[in-house]
């Protein structure tokens, strides 16, 4: 259902495409026939949003990678630099949560833990929508913010890291990954998030760790503990899928004598607030100054440039220090 859902959205978007171009071949036409200046002028204008629209189209063509269909489960971790980095993790979350409603897709947020004073120290949420794990998984790795402290009462420039992870959500993991039950410790406690009336009255919320690995997974917001766990075994689940992926990919890389695009704990993005203005993406070399709009969730050119990227090879763009 989910791949015909997809194919069926793929073809909306191409025959409205094609419709569109249709109609503006009719009306160059008459503006020619007639020469109505007023006319060819529309017509310039609809020329420059189908060649913007068009980047859509090819976005979907790039789009074609084993699990790049699916719903994607995102992880915000908060990294150096103290309650800044904190801030700038929920930041981060805000920019991801605002692209999604861009997209129309529907978000689950799972779990949110504040920061000390500000921010949040980690959330973890799930992305329903066509491709959301094509569209996202570029996001992965640490972001830089670059920016005048808040919280510095001098007012001193400082540095800021989060990290994202992104993982594709797959529905038939029961079958493919078992999970020991002396491999899991379980924990439950009051939820803090929103959840509605009752769910901060019970024990209700739950954190998973898995021992071999570390991870630990929580789910809130769900109204019982049964569900929060069912949540969070899901995504503990998709989490050890990805990585038995990587370490296949690293595998097969040794062999090749390749390198990975993004290894984790590099730095994938720049965003810099001051002296200057400008977001930029250290692999693509996408860059922008238009920062408050990336913040507010534009970030497709990013998205786009990096699928590009990806298709040539992941070879190395110019890029200077942001």
């Amino acid at each position: 259902m989910a791949e015909m859902s997809a194919a069926e959205d793929d073809l909306r978007v191409f025959d409205g495409f094609a419709a569109r171009l249709e109609d503006l071949e009719v009306l160059a036409e008459l503006a020619r026939d007639e020469d109505d200046e007023a006319t060819a002028a529309e017509v310039g204008r609809d020329i420059e949003g189908l060649r913007r629209d068009f980047g859509e189209l090819e976005t979907r063509v790039l789009l074609s990678g084993e699990y790049d269909g699916r719903d994607a489960v995102v992880t915000v971790h908060a990294g150096a630099g103290g309650t800044d980095s904190q801030d700038w993790a929920e930041t981060l979350l805000r920019m991801l949560l605002r692209w999604s409603e861009r997209r129309g897709f529907k978000v689950d947020l799972h779990d949110e833990q504040e920061g000390e004073e500000a921010g949040i120290r980690s959330a973890t949420f799930t992305v329903h929508g066509p491709r959301a794990y094509g569209l996202l998984h570029g996001e992965r790795g640490v972001h830089r913010l670059v920016r005048i402290s808040p919280f510095d009462s001098q007012s001193r420039r400082h540095t800021a890291f989060a990290s994202v992870d992104v993982v594709p959500v797959l529905e038939d993991l029961d079958d493919v990954i078992e999970i020991p039950d002396d491999d899991l410790r379980i924990d439950v406690f009051r939820s803090s998030g929103p959840g509605g009336q009752g769910v901060n009255t019970t024990d209700s919320a739950v954190r998973l760790t898995h021992l071999p690995t570390g991870i630990v997974l929580s789910s809130q917001n769900e109204r019982s503990q049964l569900q929060n766990k069912a949540t969070a075994m899901v995504l503990l689940k998709a989490k050890l899928a990805e990585l038995e992926r990587q370490k296949r990919d690293a595998e097969l890389s040794a062999v090749r004598g390749e390198q990975r695009d993004v290894a984790w704990g590099s730095q994938i993005r720049s965003y810099v607030l001051h002296p200057y203005q400008m977001v930029k993406d250290h692999r693509t070399a996408e860059e922008t100054g238009n920062t408050a709009a990336v913040l507010d969730g534009d970030i497709d050119d990013f998205i786009a440039a990096y699928l590009q990227w990806k298709a040539r090879g992941g070879m190395a763009a110019p890029d200077g220090d942001a």
